[in-house]
């Protein structure tokens, strides 16, 4: 394995580790605030990544990506939370659904800024430093992507996934109980969607969905290219 590959490898534990937890933080936190004490009595408002390790998404996943020369990607323990202590329970599932998305959004504005903050210092020449080139032109931009990946694959109106709670909310009232029953069974369709659907169309729709919205949005935000066209 290069030097290259480490340091690859390395940069993106860790951007994908502080992604997801301050995702499903930030949902347990905004939960809180409407009064939902759920996540706080699981423990689960903690930065600690052992609070939100999932066996397969947090470790398993990542490493099969990893062997299998893929991005390293994965996700955390979803945070638990308790829509009954909502005065207004479609709202308050709006605002804990888009909290997370929301967190992923503030980090990738982060990795910008700090971009912008030591891009003077880029176009100096501190690029000839090792340390400096892997944290600027990978660490920063890759801490961005996945941030911006994880946000705009969460805003997808597919149960689970936090954009769910957007379509429920603008949804008529009357539908909302059929909505609920066809919730139960949305994972199998949110697989068929990532994994059947590229095969039949020949197409990877999420694929070039997620490829043009975040990679276009790093482009705009970052002082360099991030992705190319």
């Amino acid at each position: 394995m290069s030097q290259t590959q480490i340091a690859y490898y390395i940069c993106s534990i860790l951007c994908f580790i502080p992604a997801i937890i301050c995702h499903e933080v930030m949902h347990g936190y905004a939960a809180y605030r409407l009064g939902d004490p759920t996540a706080k009595n699981a423990g689960r408002l903690s930065l600690n990544p052992i609070k939100h390790i999932d066996p397969f998404g947090t470790i398993i996943l990542p490493l099969i990506l990893m062997v299998m020369n893929g991005p390293i990607f994965g996700y955390a323990k979803p945070v638990p939370y308790n829509p009954s202590y909502f005065k207004n329970k479609r709202r308050g599932d709006l605002i804990v659904g888009l909290a997370g998305p929301l967190a992923n959004l503030l980090l990738a504005f982060l990795g910008a800024i700090v971009a912008w903050i030591l891009y003077p210092a880029a176009q100096s020449g501190l690029l000839a430093n090792t340390f400096f080139n892997y944290f600027y032109l990978l660490f920063l931009p890759y801490f961005t992507l996945i941030n911006l990946y994880l946000m705009f694959f969460n805003l997808l109106p597919v149960p689970p996934l936090d954009g769910s709670s957007i379509f429920a909310f603008i949804l008529p009232e009357r539908f909302l109980p059929k909505y609920y029953q066809i919730e139960h069974y949305a994972m199998p369709v949110l697989l068929i969607i990532l994994f059947v659907l590229p095969y039949i169309c020949n197409v990877d729709i999420i694929g070039v969905y997620l490829n043009f919205a975040a990679g276009g949005f790093a482009n705009l935000i970052f002082p360099f290219t991030v992705v190319g066209s």
